[in-house]
């Protein structure tokens, strides 16, 4: 194996190991930052050995070996074994588990607890949502610090800052590495999904750049609600998250035109939805369903991304369903944005008239002062209803509040378009 093969294979391990080598590390050394340390100094031992060893049979075991080892060694180092005999104790269970016949002794509930634990400690509420963010996609997608900030377009300093911050909130407060039960877990939980569905958001419509969408970000986030299924399969809106993920990927392909130009969403060729991510949405929503009780915001959401998927053409799409799940919705969480995306339903499945007058109700709402998905609804209703003036200076408005450069081209192309008309 040649050095750069080896570096490859390096790298491709790292990918899928490092999430469960800082969860079961996190474990032992109840300390986030020191077990991605630990898991770093593993990955240069592996960087040193392995262009000339290969790579082993079992890479994961050899990390967590490798880790373990240099975890002992600082405790040794910092001379905590012999000032406080709790530490004592955990040397002698890290040399217990660093056996031969226990380097491959924890079982898959092991590590599926691991990661679980780790993805709440990542996601806790004390840290800011930005900070959550980036923390996760470090820890649990295998993003470099370079790859989050390229992803977000913000400069690398700020995100190590942020991430180093969080690590140093963690070990400061103490955070139990554990799952919370009760009316703890469902905070909890509720931060996590928020977070992925952040990543996610921020891959399918990028809030700035050049482009409309990132797909790393969507595939990160997709991956990340994948495992969270598995590890919390009883959790009716983990289900619910995925399947509205699932199902507003499969449009990616059909949303971007030839010249990476924004397709709205009546305007795409729907051949190009991917039928294998509908379905796997569709199924997540059903095992949402089958969960019982009410649906929750995810699930909601999934539902109404569903009437899309099932529309073989834009004109049997069921907006009547559309508008009485954003009810539903405006009912479960109430904001503005939600009423927003009512108002446009409604406009679908009423008209253009009841729809605008939803919308200019929304119109002193402070929240939604820079909030250019506002100005371009109204825009739409107003063109539908021939008021094309009011239309252009609408569109004009909307292009001059988004940072996205393909959505500022769409906004000010569909103003053009009602001065022609």
């Amino acid at each position: 194996m040649t050095a750069t093969d080896a570096h490859h294979a390096i790298d491709a391990v790292w990918r899928i190991e490092s999430p469960r080598l800082i969860a079961g590390l996190t474990r032992i050394v109840r300390d986030v930052g020191l077990a991605e340390d630990l898991a770093q100094d593993a990955l240069v031992a592996a960087l040193e050995q392995w262009p000339e060893s290969g790579v082993p049979d079992n890479p994961g075991a050899w990390l967590m070996a490798t880790a373990k080892h240099r975890a002992i060694d600082r405790l040794r180092r910092n001379e905590r074994l012999e000032r406080k005999q709790e530490e004592l104790g955990r040397d002698l269970v890290l040399q217990q588990e660093m056996s031969v016949g226990n380097l491959d002794a924890a079982t898959p509930d092991d590590v599926g607890d691991d990661l679980l634990r780790l993805m709440f400690i990542a996601c806790h509420p004390i840290l800011a949502p930005e900070a959550r963010v980036g923390l996760t996609l470090r820890l649990l997608a295998s993003l470099t610090t370079e790859e989050i900030a390229r992803a977000f377009l913000v400069p690398v300093s700020t995100i190590a800052q942020r991430i180093v911050r969080a690590k140093r909130t963690l070990t400061e407060a103490r955070v139990p590495f554990e799952v919370p039960v009760g009316a703890e877990l469902d905070a909890r939980l509720a931060s996590v999904l928020q977070v992925i569905y952040l990543v996610f958001n921020e891959g399918y419509s990028a809030t700035a750049g050049d482009d409309l969408i990132r797909a790393g970000l969507c595939e990160d986030a997709l991956r990340l609600g994948r495992i969270l299924v598995g590890l919390a399969p009883q959790e009716s809106e983990v289900h619910g998250l995925v399947a509205l993920m699932e199902i507003q990927a499969s449009r990616s392909r059909a949303r971007v035109g030839p010249s990476g130009e924004i397709v709205l969403l009546l305007d795409q060729d729907r051949t190009r939805w991917d039928p294998l991510l509908i379905a796997r949405g569709l199924a997540a929503l059903d095992r949402a369903e089958k969960l019982g009780g009410a649906l929750g915001p995810y699930a909601l959401q999934a539902a109404i991304a569903a009437c899309h998927a099932r529309a073989r053409t834009p004109a049997e799409t069921d907006w009547a369903r559309i508008a009485a799940l954003y009810d539903a919705l405006a009912q479960l969480t109430p904001s503005p944005v939600v009423e927003l995306n009512r108002a446009v339903a409604v406009g679908m499945a009423f008209g253009p008239a009841a729809g605008l007058e939803l919308v200019d109700a929304l119109t002193a709402e402070p929240s939604l002062r820079s909030y250019h998905f506002l100005p371009s609804a109204r825009g739409d209703l107003l063109a539908k209803l021939g008021r094309l003036e009011e239309a252009r200076a609408e569109f004009e408005r909307a292009a001059s509040l988004t940072q996205n450069a393909r959505e500022r081209d769409l906004l000010l192309g569909r103003a053009a378009a009602c001065s022609r008309s």
